[in-house]
């Protein structure tokens, strides 16, 4: 089968290469899956370079959630067990942890459903407590995790503010349902939001930057708001200042979404069947900006780290889905 592989820390675009290989053979408790749709996150980039908090052996195949197709047919929806990642022809994934397709979404947009759904309703709804009639703020509301979070506050019935970097991807913002868009290379970001809020600020704010995203949350935080940290994709990771929290009533939380899966497994499922519920009756739809053949994955990857993309990118076997 065709994968790709990465033989030494780098780059995407330099260090991984597409080989010809053998199909992985399952372990204990593993299914093998053909990959119908595999989805780009920002974690297979750091995957690459050595900087995710999860390093497999060298060397790998990134490509951390994927549409898959069982033996006996069925498409599902798998973070693919590395290092057989989901940027090849087969990957291989936890047999318990299989979740259904949607039948209102192909298979790109199945393979984009998971990470970043799930992040975003347990950051908006397990964590934050998101309540209709509030108003979130959304940084990078254009990009494949800041998209979901624009959808699934519009579906919790939220005033939806987005912060994006450039024209193009206000427009993709807007799409999306923004209520108000902000451009951070046009504008003051924290003005802008205080105008649009009468002064009050956010009550919910869903930060997957960090860096300077982070201190104009904590400029734009309402009373008793919360800030939602998901990652910290501008490269740095700030340092609160806990006294400026407790001046203003407002609560910093923290999310990992991977931890769910063994610390509250039932909590996962219960999320992709809301998921699957609001896809249904169109509430949801991810966003694929680009649907790619495998031989594009690296470019793809590097255009995912080098954050120039809308959406999510959706990388296509030969023997899967079709374009």
């Amino acid at each position: 089968m065709q994968a790709w592989q990465v033989h030494e820390n780098g780059e995407p675009r330099e260090v991984m290469r597409l080989a010809e290989v053998e199909p992985p053979t399952p372990g204990e408790g593993q299914v093998l899956l053909r990959v119908r749709a595999a989805n780009v996150n920002f974690p297979d980039a750091l995957l690459c370079r050595g900087q995710y908090q999860l390093r497999p052996p060298l060397p790998f195949t990134p490509g951390v959630e994927i549409c898959g197709e069982t033996e006996d047919g069925r498409r599902v929806i798998a973070n693919p067990a590395l290092p057989y990642g989901g940027f090849a022809e087969y990957a291989l994934a936890d047999a318990r942890a299989l979740l259904p397709v949607p039948d209102a979404l192909d298979d790109a947009e199945a393979a984009a459903l998971h990470i970043g759904y799930q992040t975003g309703w347990f950051g908006l709804h397990r964590r934050a407590r998101l309540e209709a009639g509030e108003t979130l703020l959304v940084h990078a509301a254009s990009g494949g995790v800041g998209s979901a979070a624009v959808q699934l506050g519009k579906a919790a019935g939220a005033r939806v503010i987005g912060v994006v970097g450039g024209a193009d991807k206000a427009a993709v913002a807007r799409e999306l349902g923004c209520d108000v868009v902000v451009d951070r290379r046009t504008g003051d970001v924290v003005a802008a939001v205080k105008e649009a809020t009468g002064g009050r600020g956010a009550d919910v704010i869903y930060d997957p930057v960090g860096g300077e995203a982070y201190a104009q949350s904590a400029k734009l935080v309402a009373f008793e708001g919360r800030i939602v940290v998901v990652g910290f994709a501008s490269g740095s990771i700030p340092s609160p200042a806990l006294n400026h929290a407790l001046v203003k009533n407002y609560s910093i939380l923290g999310l990992h979404w991977g931890l769910y899966h063994t610390k509250n497994p039932k909590l996962v499922l219960r999320c992709h069947e809301e998921l699957t519920e609001l896809a249904a009756r169109g509430a949801i739809k991810p966003l694929i900006s680009e649907r790619v053949p495998l031989a594009g994955a690296a470019d793809a990857v590097q255009r995912v780290a080098d954050g120039v993309t809308t959406g999510r990118i959706a990388v296509l076997p030969p023997n899967g889905a079709t374009a």
